[in-house]
């Protein structure tokens, strides 16, 4: 029997953009955190050679190009294993949706192949090669609430927040990341006319503001503010603080569906709604499950695909990876 291993999805608590870098990616900064809707991931080893991807959605590459190929394929050359890798993708989550299933997919798939060898690469290796595939992958190998500097590889994990209550919208278009970084580029070079000011700042902001949020408790003992729960007075002051996702400002005047969905959200009594990665999902944060349970239900009596799910801790994220 093949090793399966849910793939847990991921939101994006803030992303500031920096400028362009020489190697083509740009500078980010962005709090991810782990969320309890998943793909599942079957893998199997069997006499034979090569690596071979088995899906049922048409949107996903079969080729070398999915992420879980290009894993399977440095994993075997690691761990200097023999045999033909298949691998099943059960897709639940959406593709180019902003939830980083695609490098969850890789991250599931990373596990699953060590169980089924029964040998393991160390920490040091495993994000080596995680980031060597694809920028939000290291990240699934910590899970919980993360840092994400660098073009978003470079991850610290952060002490968790508390499960939240959250509903996720899922408006049936796709955004492309590349041409949303595009028209990043060409926003900011317009301003940049205008202001004489670049981009550059925006990461020194981003970093400034998430110390300071930090240094008033994140790190702290976890004990609640006074008159309200933790996790949302921290989310307030991530709110006030004015982290916010930079891609709302160039995939919202393409796709004004995305930005009706966030106001939806809003209205819907979420205390704090944005666009996850590039999109084009949303997410909105409830204070409690019959509220997000409502509020998910009158959002897909509007017409749009919406789930009431949970935020998921760190210890939690791996309980679960565990069976």
């Amino acid at each position: 029997m093949p090793t399966s291993i849910p793939s847990f999805a991921k939101i994006n608590l803030g992303l500031k953009i920096g400028p362009p870098r020489a190697d083509g990616f740009h500078e980010l900064r962005t709090i991810y955190q782990t969320i309890a809707l998943h793909d599942v991931i079957k893998v199997g080893v069997q006499r034979g050679s090569g690596i071979e991807i088995r899906c049922k959605d048409p949107r996903v590459p079969m080729d070398e190009s999915n992420t879980c190929y290009r894993v399977a394929e440095r994993m075997m050359r690691a761990l200097k294993g023999r045999g033909k890798v298949i691998i099943w993708v059960e897709k639940q989550l959406p593709v180019q949706g902003g939830l980083g299933a695609a490098s969850s997919n890789a991250v599931a798939t990373m596990l699953a192949l060590e169980r089924e060898l029964g040998t393991s690469l160390s920490a040091e290796e495993q994000l080596r090669i995680a980031a060597e595939v694809g920028s939000d992958v290291p990240l699934f190998l910590i899970g919980g609430t993360v840092l994400g500097v660098d073009r978003g590889q470079e991850v610290y994990a952060l002490q968790d927040l508390p499960s939240m209550q959250t509903v996720v919208v899922t408006p049936a278009i796709g955004v492309s990341t590349p041409q949303a970084f595009a028209a990043w580029d060409t926003l900011v070079a317009r301003e940049a006319e205008l202001t004489h000011a670049g981009a550059a700042g925006t990461i020194k902001q981003f970093g400034s503001v998430v110390y300071t949020w930090l240094s008033k408790g994140f790190l702290s003992t976890g004990v609640p503010a006074e008159g309200g729960d933790r996790a949302e007075t921290q989310l307030l002051d991530l709110v006030r603080a004015g982290i916010v996702n930079d891609f709302e400002r160039v995939v919202f005047p393409e796709h004004p569906e995305l930005r009706e969905a966030k106001r939806l959200l809003e209205r819907e009594g979420a205390s704090y709604a944005s666009l996850s990665g590039s999109g084009s999902t949303l997410y909105g944060l409830f204070a409690s499950v019959e509220a997000a349970k409502s509020a998910a239900e009158r959002i897909s009596a509007a017409g749009y695909s919406a789930v009431a799910t949970t935020t998921l801790p760190r210890e939690a994220y791996w309980t679960e990876l565990a069976g």
